[in-house]
């Protein structure tokens, strides 16, 4: 018995192939207008934007972002992002600006108003306090000579490009550069403050990002949790501290405190024989082991141990002393693979 197709069911054969085709047209246009947009913008970056720059590399403070609609939101990220680059930013709203929040700009900060049409109603009050505060105002419009440019100390200007809306009316296009003007100045702004990758990972501790830049003085075992002997040593004795740890390996150090080899499970069957319980650390080790400097990533140790196929690394510091060892299963526990 035939069934009747299910209510709502979405069309089929032909049809599906013209909608889908309509569809994929749609995107790629939106794309490609977008993507003008950006042209049309690196085109467009002139002084201006180092101006922008220098006016955000002053602020002493916090930059404080804020916009209406759509533009509000890219204000939130373009804030985030710089934020999580070195430059402590903000998002406050304009309306909760009105109704006290402009207590939380202050003397040192700096305004960054975002506005298409540099016309929003909403923005009144923080231009007017800013300009009475003798607060730095950075504005980012798309209309050159527009109220909120002409108020600015540093104007913005998105270059005039149709919106990738078929109607024009729904913030797109204008959106989209605004997003990448955002991230252009949080990029200049680190390269003007040297913003290094250990400064990127004390704000990200947590993600991926953040065990992307864990080192290996982080994971490390120091101290007496070392495990630790000298050439001299009975391997008798050597064995029970290479047993007494997680490590599978004990460490062979010079009189100096310098280490000069290695002991493991391997060297043990390597030299099992009747004689094997009277010989000394030295006799046994194997000479020049892998080592790993305390600053180096921890990504990078996890690399070398498994190029030479081991699960320890002594951590020496530049006089080849010891001062730590890291485990496989330390670095894999932080999500590092």
């Amino acid at each position: 018995m035939d069934q009747e197709p299910a209510s709502g069911a979405g069309p089929v054969g032909s049809a599906t192939t013209e909608t889908g085709a309509r569809d994929l047209a749609a995107a790629r246009g939106v794309l490609e207008l977008e993507a003008d947009g950006l042209r049309a913008l690196a085109e467009a970056i002139d002084d201006d934007f180092v101006k922008a720059v220098d006016l955000i590399a002053g602020v002493t403070g916090r930059v404080i972002f804020s916009g209406m609609g759509k533009s509000g939101h890219i204000g939130r990220k373009i804030a985030s992002t710089l934020a999580s680059t070195g430059t402590p930013a903000h998002f406050v709203h304009p309306g909760e600006a009105s109704h006290g929040d402009l207590g939380m700009i202050l003397h040192g900060d700096a305004a960054v108003l975002l506005s298409n049409s540099g016309g929003t109603e909403e923005l009144r009050d923080l231009v007017a306090y800013t300009r009475f505060r003798s607060i730095p105002l950075l504005a980012i419009v798309g209309k050159a000579g527009s109220p909120l440019a002409a108020a600015a100390d540093v104007a913005l200007t998105l270059p005039e490009v149709p919106e990738a809306c078929p109607m024009g009316l729904a913030p797109t296009t204008s959106t989209t550069m605004m997003l990448a003007l955002g991230d252009a100045l949080a990029v200049a702004l680190m390269g003007r403050r040297g913003f290094s990758s250990e400064q990127f990972r004390v704000l990200h501790p947590g993600g991926r990002l953040g065990r992307a830049f864990l080192k290996v003085e982080d994971l490390m075992h120091s101290g007496e949790a070392m495990p630790l002997t000298t050439p001299e040593t009975p391997l008798s004795q050597a064995i029970l501290t290479l047993t007494a740890c997680r490590f599978g390996c004990v460490g062979v150090k010079d009189e100096d405190g310098r280490l000069i080899g290695i002991i493991t499970d391997g060297d043990l069957a390597r030299h099992m024989d009747a004689d094997l319980m009277r010989r000394r650390a030295g006799e046994v080790m194997t000479a020049g082991p892998k080592t790993i400097g305390a600053k180096a990533l921890a990504a990078n140790a996890l690399g070398q141990m498994n190029d030479s196929q081991i699960t320890c690394l002594f951590v020496v510091d530049d006089d080849g002393i010891p001062v730590g060892i890291v485990h496989v299963h330390d670095i894999l526990r932080e999500g590092i693979a």
